[in-house]
């Protein structure tokens, strides 16, 4: 290959810096030199960029894309929108480690994620996708209920001392075969099952600079709660902290990020070493079966579809959705079944359709139509659930120390999925930043690249910079955008020109050219 440059571009490096008309000379697979723009590159391939930005490839800082190398078609969600690498295992899931005990607890809490692993270990399943390879870079995490149900099933309870000693083990295992950190899902059974003090003891096993990632416990009437379970465990625990895409839900809690904030700057200066990362939009994405209350889904999928198949239980759960309640944080009640759309099922039913509309068809209330869903879908169905103000998400955003994150569901599941999966670096870039004023282009391009690569310890990537990997992404800053539909959202954004990894241009002119450049990267 021969020696290339880059040039004429408005180079962000990613640091936060302004722009720079500047010139990125290429040496195989890394920057060789970064100079002032010249005309004449005598004996040089040149890759012409006049007219783009460049900035070093996205990072998405919160993905769910675990199953992508198990796909037989490639995932480019990401990669068209200049994102070359992904964090996986978030929210307390990941594809491993597996107990053959509890396969089956396992295979139902993971049943979006479409893939053939069959070994047990978190090494075995890293060996795995290395052999399948990598759309984009991989930076796994182990997720804590994945841990849980590996040692101790879908139980309600405290794990004895021995089942803690096991998920410790298990954490150890899964740091030394490559994991960046673990992840908690503090909503998601077993993760809710979980208290403080058994997060607190696995987050010791973490060597300093890795990350204890954790949707929280609540979003909604127990955000605060949550944020300070959060920082009480980072800092119990002397480990770095990332709360995962925060927000407020639910009208009756719009405006308590000016809380959680303070509280997190609180924390930093008492030396917790915290982030957040944020998704630029103001609707969500999960399992429907997280409307149901965690008890409920005690003892598996199996146990749950008994429960919802049960008259007296079903008058009970009823009753339920009806109220708060004490730490149950009901985003049913918060959003109203009509500000719930159907994302995703098994079967390919109801999808792009909110309850109310499904409701009329099959001539049902809407509380009896949800029970349908997931019943007849058996917990699968994926749904997107609109409870955020734009304020809030505004206001995430512009924090210091605030990464983007997609959150974007698992590869492959069909449907209807959140734009985010397609859409959410081109929208920072086009609505917040170009539209709105909310970053300024070099601070938006810093929260993709050096900040999150700073937050997760990635060495060789997130800047512009001699001897740094040449992953970047060429845009058009006046037209780049998601340009998606809630009911229609699988298209490619507009506005990335290419996209280039490790020196090869993997998306040109919005379209993949079938290589699988990226690597898993390894923890420091």
């Amino acid at each position: 290959m021969s020696r290339r440059v880059v040039a004429g571009a408005k180079v962000f490096d990613g640091t936060g810096a302004p722009a720079r008309d500047v010139d990125i000379f290429l040496d195989a697979e890394r920057i060789d030199d970064v100079r002032p723009h010249s005309d004449h590159h005598p004996g040089l391939e040149v890759i012409d960029a006049t007219g783009l930005s460049v900035a070093p490839g996205f990072i998405d800082a919160h993905s769910h894309a675990d199953n992508a190398p198990f796909l037989d078609q490639d995932d480019t969600s990401k990669i068209l929108q200049g994102v070359t690498t992904e964090v996986v295992g978030n929210c307390g899931f990941s594809l491993a480690p597996v107990n053959p005990k509890y396969r089956n607890e396992h295979l139902g809490r993971v049943a979006m994620w479409r893939h053939d692993f069959s070994g047990t270990t978190f090494a075995d399943f890293l060996a795995d996708t290395d052999k399948r390879g990598y759309v984009t870079n991989y930076v796994p995490l182990a997720g804590h209920g994945t841990l849980r149900v590996a040692s101790m099933g879908m139980d309600d309870r405290e794990p004895t001392a021995a089942e803690q000693a096991r998920m410790a083990q298990l954490l150890d295992e899964a740091l030394e075969a490559g994991a960046f950190g673990f992840s908690t899902g503090l909503i998601y059974p077993p993760g809710t099952y979980s208290k403080t003090g058994e997060l607190v003891e696995l987050a010791k096993h973490l060597r300093p600079g890795r990350i204890y990632a954790s949707h929280i416990r609540g979003e909604g009437p127990t955000l605060l709660n949550a944020v300070d379970e959060a920082l009480t465990i980072g800092e119990q625990s002397s480990r770095r902290v990332m709360i995962s895409h925060h927000k407020a839900t639910g009208k009756a809690n719009w405006g308590a990020t000016k809380q959680t904030l303070a509280m997190i700057h609180d924390a930093r200066r008492r030396g917790v070493d915290v982030f957040q990362d944020v998704y630029p939009y103001i609707a969500a994405s999960t399992y429907l079966s997280t409307l149901i209350p965690p008890e409920y889904h005690a003892g598996g999928r199996d146990a749950t579809l008994a429960r919802l198949t049960d008259e007296e239980e079903l008058a009970r759960l009823k009753e339920r959705l009806a109220t708060q309640g004490d730490g149950f944080d009901n985003r049913l009640l918060a959003a109203g079944y009509d500000h719930v759309l159907i994302a995703s099922t098994s079967s390919g039913a109801f999808e792009g359709k909110t309850i109310p509309e499904i409701a009329r068809a099959l001539g049902k209330s809407e509380f009896d139509t949800l029970v349908h869903i997931l019943v007849s879908e058996r917990l699968t169905p994926t749904m997107i659930i609109f409870l955020m103000d734009e304020d809030d998400v505004q206001r995430v955003m512009r924090d210091e120390r605030t990464a983007i994150g997609s959150d974007s569901l698992a590869p492959g599941a069909g449907g209807k999925p959140h734009p985010r999966m397609f859409g959410t670096f081109p929208r920072v870039l086009g609505h917040y930043v170009r539209d709105l004023g909310v970053l300024s282009l070099e601070a938006a391009v810093y929260k993709m690249t050096a900040l999150p690569a700073q937050i997760f310890g990635l060495d060789e990537i997130g800047t512009i910079a001699p001897g740094a990997r040449a992953d970047f992404v060429a845009f058009d800053a006046a037209s780049v955008a998601d340009d998606l539909d809630w009911r229609d959202p699988i298209r490619e954004p507009k506005g990335i020109a290419w996209v280039m990894q490790a020196g090869v241009k993997v998306v040109e002119r919005n379209r993949y050219l079938g290589v699988r450049r990226g690597r898993r990267l390894k923890p420091r």
